[in-house]
């Protein structure tokens, strides 16, 4: 769900300057003259986002203040859509600068940013806390019969009313002034939090001075490494990352266990080491904060609070889910581990296997097995080409097409622009892609709106969006070849892309993304069915160096290992969705242990030793940074019921690319947005509720 005001994102980050200095030729007051409006990033620069933001503070309370002080009856049009379309310049320049604090920070703006979440903070809470607001929103809710709303108007009001309430509109002068307080301490701590996890991601590195301790390693990852030390003026040696393009390689394919072991810890410690960037404490205190916040609202448990908006509704269904796959989930992990067990006793070794060692021997069984190895298909999976193929896949199945614009200015230069345009050649909106690692970027894979689509005053405002990634960069030798994962990550975002692009809503609060949270992933989960699929790979799986078509016998070898691992993967995932369910259940005091506790959360379950949650509490940052997931990691899982449902369809039709089926899809899935209710969307696509053995199906594990 989108909030009132586009803040408080993952990194809320701004530069200090003179507010005078920024006034003068500020691009965010002015109307952007680039092709199709997008941000001028060439020319905003750092001393122009605080005053933008203050202006824009400034002026949408005041627009506030004349829909609160509105003597004429409150209505749908004078105060919801008022409300709505309220704020445009603050909206302008916190979608600009919160993408960049996530993709491009720097020191300085992160310094700026304790100064501006504060300040922001209080902002929303003086419009979700003002009650003469509030009364004409209640006033339009509990009148709404008497007016012709759309089905989207009506769920605009209900999202606003909910919100409202939600922030604590009920609430007694008292306790607001308790909410406020609240809200400004865990803005901050959410703040130091992702602070501290970008410092500790940035500060470890695996240094290799011997080419002896590269052994097992295939060429390309040793380039990478070389390549990386370079950059680093350790020109000789080999460096190796925390971040996943450097890690995972090392971890699967290096044959020295201790260093395997160095490099893995050195992930997995991240804000567990006692030091100024430990995690630890904070992660406590916005737990016990979010579960005051939620007792305060009336809710047993933030659990309790956070489903009470989705689809999943309480914390015993989600808990059902979780464990209907836990169980079948490590059986399958703890085959594997005997599995792998044998194949190093076997080797004469005299340990039992550690979490370093899966990725190591997952993959030598894999190779056994199955005679396939994941760097085969690497020649295969060029940048470039696996791009063009999700174009090649969104074309076939909506007719839409991208054309790069090369005079769009972009915020690095591994920043590419695309128009797209749908089938009948009508402008669609703007697609960014940002697909390598670099110290200002955080980790992982996202997509987010640079500009929202909308209709205002009759005329559509089509959306810019951005699909982020942390892939296999290229090297002096080789361009970006992408791993199997990345290739479904990128898929995985692009079908984010599509959600956020395909939307025909009037309203930025219910377009695009703005869904339920455990909905919003079908779109991005559905997506990476048509990465590996046969037809798909030999439309893009073309080799770097000849240009010659993936072969036949590689794609069998990959689809006979299409559900190897599942049991870890699957394992990792729900006890990561379990740790957070678990955080957010529980009463947290001051002396609460974390390590402790996420112990005792694991034990409870019966997790192997050999397996760790995917992501540990320190580094969890989607609960404790922006907190867009907490109580809500399950999300993925619920929305996997939905996706594996949904391309049974296409595959039951006898063609994944079925004309018929994407229309429908792109019609009542992409297309709405959040405007009606999740579950009614899926059955006018679907015809039917979801089949929940469609997940376990899609995993192998049934």
């Amino acid at each position: 769900m989108k909030n009132l005001i586009y803040l408080l994102s993952a990194a809320l980050i701004i530069t200090s300057c003179k507010t005078q200095t920024g006034m003068k030729h500020n691009p965010f007051f002015e109307e952007y003259k680039t092709p199709f409006g997008v941000p001028p990033f060439d020319k905003i620069k750092n001393s122009h986002y605080l005053p933008a933001f203050q202006e824009g503070i400034r002026v949408q309370a005041k627009e506030i203040e004349q829909i609160a002080q509105n003597t004429e009856p409150a209505t749908f049009k004078n105060t919801i859509e008022a409300l709505e379309f309220s704020g445009e310049n603050l909206k302008k320049v916190s979608h600009v600068f919160f993408n960049l604090t996530e993709a491009e920070t720097n020191d300085q703006m992160q310094k700026i940013a304790e100064m501006v979440t504060p300040m922001m903070t209080e902002h929303q809470d003086n419009i979700l806390l003002n009650d003469k607001l509030f009364q004409r929103i209640k006033y339009v809710n509990d009148h709404k019969e008497q007016e012709r709303l759309t089905t989207e108007q009506k769920r605009v009001l209900d999202e606003y009313y909910k919100e409202f309430v939600r922030a604590g509109a009920l609430l007694n002068p008292e306790q607001k002034e308790r909410m406020r307080a609240l809200n400004k301490e865990l803005a901050m701590l959410s703040l130091k939090f992702g602070d501290n996890l970008l410092k500790e991601t940035n500060n470890f590195v695996l240094v290799i001075d011997k080419e002896a301790d590269l052994a097992g390693l295939p060429q390309s990852v040793r380039t990478a490494a070389a390549e990386e030390a370079k950059q680093r003026k350790l020109e000789g040696k080999w460096v190796f990352t925390v971040q996943k393009p450097s890690m995972l390689p090392f971890l699967q394919y290096s044959d020295k266990r201790e260093l395997r072991e160095k490099l893995y810890k050195g992930y997995i410690n991240r804000g567990d080491n006692n030091n100024n960037f430990d995690n630890k404490a904070i992660c406590a205190k916005i737990i016990k904060l979010r579960q005051e916040r939620s007792q305060l609202l009336g809710f047993k448990t933030y659990a309790d609070y956070a489903l009470d908006i989705q689809m999943a509704k309480t914390p015993e269904r989600v808990m059902n889910l979780l464990n209907s796959i836990w169980t079948p989930a490590l059986q399958r992990a703890k085959e594997e581990l005997s599995d792998m067990q044998m194949l190093s006793n076997a080797e004469r070794n005299n340990y039992n296997l550690q979490s370093w060692d899966w990725w190591y021997y997952a993959e030598k069984v894999r190779k056994a097995r199955y005679a396939f190895d994941e760097e085969q298909l690497k020649p295969y999976f060029k940048l470039e080409n696996v791009l063009d193929g999700v174009f090649q896949v969104t074309h076939k199945l909506y007719g839409i097409s991208f054309h790069e614009i090369k005079n769009a200015p972009v915020y690095h230069p591994d920043v590419r622009a695309f128009e797209v345009k749908d089938v009948d050649g009508s402008h669609l909106g703007v697609l960014y892609t940002d697909y390598f690692p670099r110290p200002g970027k955080r980790v992982g894979a996202w997509m987010n709106n640079i500009r929202d689509q909308y209709v205002q005053n009759g005329k559509e405002i089509r959306p810019v969006i951005v699909n982020v990634g942390n892939f296999t960069k290229p090297t002096a030798d080789a361009p970006s070849l992408l791993t199997l994962d990345e290739v479904e990550t990128l898929f995985h975002e692009f079908g984010h892309a599509m959600h956020g692009m395909l939307t025909r809503c009037s309203y930025p609060k219910v377009s695009g993304t703005g869904v339920a949270r455990d909905f919003v992933e079908l779109p991005s989960q559905l997506m990476e069915h048509w990465a590996t699929a046969p037809e798909v790979l030999k439309m893009y799986a073309r080799h770097y160096k000849t240009g010659e078509l993936i072969p036949d016998s590689l794609i069998q070898k990959l689809r006979n290992a299409s559900k190897f691992n599942q049991g870890f993967n699957t394992t990792e995932l729900v006890a990561a969705a379990i740790l957070d369910m678990d955080w957010h259940l529980a009463t947290i005091t001051d002396s609460t242990d974390v390590r402790k506790f996420e112990t005792d959360a694991m034990n409870k379950i019966g997790l192997i030793n050999e397996i760790i949650p995917r992501y540990r509490t320190t580094y969890f940052k989607h609960i404790f940074d922006d907190g867009g997931y907490s109580a809500g990691y399950y999300s993925y899982l619920w929305a996997e019921v939905l996706d594996a449902d949904a391309f049974e369809a296409f595959e039951q039709s006898g063609n994944i690319f079925n004309q018929e089926i994407a229309t429908r899809y792109r019609q009542n899935i992409l297309e709405k947005g959040g405007s009606d209710e999740p579950m009614k969307l899926y059955i006018q696509f679907r015809g039917a509720e979801p089949n929940p053995d469609a997940l376990l199906k899609n995993r192998g594990l049934k």
